[in-house]
């Protein structure tokens, strides 16, 4: 059974920092392209963040230079590290794991940047 984990989501102020991460089972982790979608309320979800199999990262115009997304395929994790949070980055967080012909997604982690 695959399962994604997400974790690492919560409260925070604006210019804060949060580290999301996303624990991946039932799959051979180190095959796949991982991604990091999000969704805020009232819009459609997406695509913030890609690390390839080969470890090539891609980012959203809206997020470079902010978020780091990373992995560890000893440990089956992917992680975000996003900085300098804004009001706008409010939204659920969503580990994805894709291959060709195959899709998973985790049920997400609520980020909120508010003061």
């Amino acid at each position: 059974q695959v399962q994604l984990v997400e974790s690492g989501g919560g409260l925070v102020q604006p210019g804060g920092s949060l580290r999301l991460a996303c624990a991946a089972s039932g799959i051979t982790f180190s095959v796949y392209d991982m991604n990091w979608y999000r969704q805020a309320p009232g819009k459609p979800r997406e695509l913030v963040a890609t690390i390839t199999r080969a470890s090539t990262t891609n980012y959203a115009d809206s997020v470079k230079g902010r978020f780091t997304i990373s992995r560890d395929n000893a440990k089956n994790m992917v992680y975000m590290q996003i900085n300098s949070l804004k009001p706008e980055d409010t939204a659920n967080y969503y580990c994805n794991a894709h291959l060709v012909g195959m899709n998973y997604w985790g049920k997400g982690t609520l980020v909120t940047v508010s003061s």
